[in-house]
């Protein structure tokens, strides 16, 4: 009969509902493409015949090439990945007359839920996206590379399947040797360490139509979300660049050296391993002899005192495949240090002097034994300021040769003239050695400048006062003043003085010649009366003579 009121009457195609089409659709499915999808098949009264989902597997095949029933060629063309469609498909566009035994009556409107998850065709290349790059990119991965990189790994409709982070570790693995699938191989050519990138990988350069376990079904397209956190080669070397070198370099370090440095250790992306700096103590080692990770040893050497250097250390220099736990360096790390070198030395090296000013006419110099006075400035080799004679009201007064000083200084203002002036520079086994002082760290290179401003000659090691000539023959006689047959300190005092002053001999130089002559007295005064008799007095030449005699 004739149709109803309102009846459209058979279908002449398919009718395609767009009930949810995502924001962004990077691709449309056409014809040729190859697609993979879900569905569930019913019929007009909701009765279910057919459902992707209840066999656990999507459909994947070729879009609008005769291998699905027309109606779903149709339908599925333009479709965009995520987007879902309700298909009325009219059966001479299905199964028609014939239908499904047992499964589609004859002449049945199929009714289709869709959602499309792949696109792809076998002309697609790899495509990458650059989402950030390092403004620094000094060298790229290269085939044969030794990678190490973050992952987050879904499918094209964005279902994850895979990522490094919830392993919490990187993946590390050779480049372009067969150890990836090839459109991971290729996709990180050409990345700087530091940099993001989306790979978005066809099934052909994937898992292909395998696909792997039960995360990755057949024919799907990988997009990898990667950062790239350092890479290396097994032929790298250590790579230096230099921050900032002193104009002035009279030396740089050799194997044997003894180095003071600070430094900052980090990963390739920024991650800080270790500082010396948080400790406020500078590294101190040897350099070339095997304390310190091969690349370090390596790197600083050549370097002037005060330079800053950038040291890129390879694994295989550095702490290898196991890493450094105690440092939280991971296995296959490529090291970045960025050191400034304080000082360095050789155990064999003497006290450098270099002469700023000497007078004219310098006929008389400083010896062992003598008594200076000298002002000095003393700091690191880095120009760290530690100490001055200028902050006190007289200058620093010494006996030369009396263990009063550090070796290194008593060496440095020997063979001076009044009023001149040095640079010294003492290394440490000649200054305060492995262990410093108060304000002087440890193997510490030091700086003086030193002016000498006086100086009195000195007495031999052990007198505290030599005649010029030789001493009266009657001593005692012409030392009891008063002829009373014992000499007190006043007229000891007086005595001494009087030869002093007369030129028949002099006392060891001191700031205090009251004190002299008091220990003077003290060493006569053997049984501390307070006065000397004949048979105490003695000349220290004698008693020295004794010494041996008894020896």
């Amino acid at each position: 009969g004739a149709p109803a009121l309102g009846d459209p009457g058979p279908l002449e195609d398919v009718v395609i509902d767009r009930y949810y089409i995502p924001k962004i659709c990077l691709r449309e499915a056409q014809m040729g493409d190859f697609i993979r999808y879900h569905y569930n098949g019913t019929f007009k009264d909701g009765k279910k015949f057919d459902s992707s989902y209840d066999r656990g597997a999507t459909v994947a095949g070729v879009v609008g090439v005769g291998r699905l029933i027309t109606g779903m060629d149709r339908g599925l063309q333009g479709m965009c990945v995520n987007e879902r469609r309700h298909l009325i498909v009219p059966p001479h566009l299905g199964y028609g007359s014939i239908g499904v035994a047992g499964l589609i009556p004859p002449d049945a409107t199929l009714y289709f839920d869709v959602v499309m998850l792949d696109i792809w065709n076998k002309n697609d290349k790899l495509q990458i996206t650059t989402l950030s790059k390092p403004k620094r990119c000094n060298r790229t991965v290269e085939n044969s590379d030794f990678v190490r990189y973050h992952y987050n790994g879904t499918l094209l409709d964005g279902t994850p399947f895979d990522s490094s982070y919830s392993k919490g570790s990187t993946y590390d693995t050779y480049v372009g040797t067969g150890w990836l699938i090839k459109g991971m191989d290729q996709g990180l050519l050409g990345m700087c360490a530091g940099e993001k990138r989306s790979i978005i990988i066809p099934p052909f350069l994937a898992y292909g139509e395998k696909g792997y376990g039960s995360v990755i079904p057949p024919q799907a397209s990988l997009v990898f979300s990667v950062l790239l956190v350092d890479f290396h080669n097994p032929k790298d070397g250590v790579f230096l660049e230099h921050l900032e070198v002193p104009e002035s370099c009279k030396r740089r370090a050799v194997t044997g050296d003894f180095v003071r440095y600070h430094y900052n250790g980090t990963l390739m992306d920024g991650t800080l391993f270790d500082s010396s700096y948080s400790r406020n103590q500078t590294y101190n080692t040897y350099i070339g002899k095997g304390y310190i990770i091969p690349g370090m040893d390596q790197g600083l050497q050549g370097v002037c005192m005060g330079e800053q250097r950038r040291v890129v250390i390879p694994p295989h220099l550095a702490y290898g495949e196991n890493g450094a736990g105690k440092y939280k360096i991971p296995g296959s790390a490529v090291l970045i240090f960025d050191v400034h070198v304080i000082d360095f030395h050789n155990p064999a090296d003497p006290v450098e002097v270099e002469t700023v000013f000497r007078p004219e006419g310098c006929n008389v110099t400083t010896r062992n034994r003598d008594f200076v006075r000298y002002h000095y400035n003393c700091s690191l080799l880095d120009g760290t300021r530690l100490f001055s004679s200028h902050e006190y009201e007289k200058p620093q007064e010494v006996t030369l040769g009396a263990n009063k000083v550090i070796e290194g200084l008593n060496t440095g203002l020997l063979d001076m003239c009044a009023g001149e002036r040095r640079v010294l520079i003492v290394p440490p086994h000649l200054g305060h050695g492995e262990s410093g002082a108060r304000g002087v760290p440890g193997s510490a290179v030091l700086r003086f400048e030193v002016e000498l401003i006086s100086m009195e000659e000195g007495v031999p090691e052990g007198y505290l006062f030599i005649w010029h000539g030789e001493p009266p023959a009657s001593l005692y006689e012409q030392m009891d003043l008063n002829k009373d047959g014992g000499i007190p300190a006043d007229e000891f005092s007086t005595f001494i003085k009087t030869q002093v002053a007369e030129g028949k001999g002099r006392l060891m130089p001191s700031s205090d010649p009251e004190k002299v002559i008091a220990d003077m007295f003290r060493n006569q005064d053997r049984n501390q009366d307070g006065k000397i008799t004949p048979d105490e007095l003695k000349l220290k030449s004698d008693e020295d003579q004794e010494k041996i005699h008894e020896e």
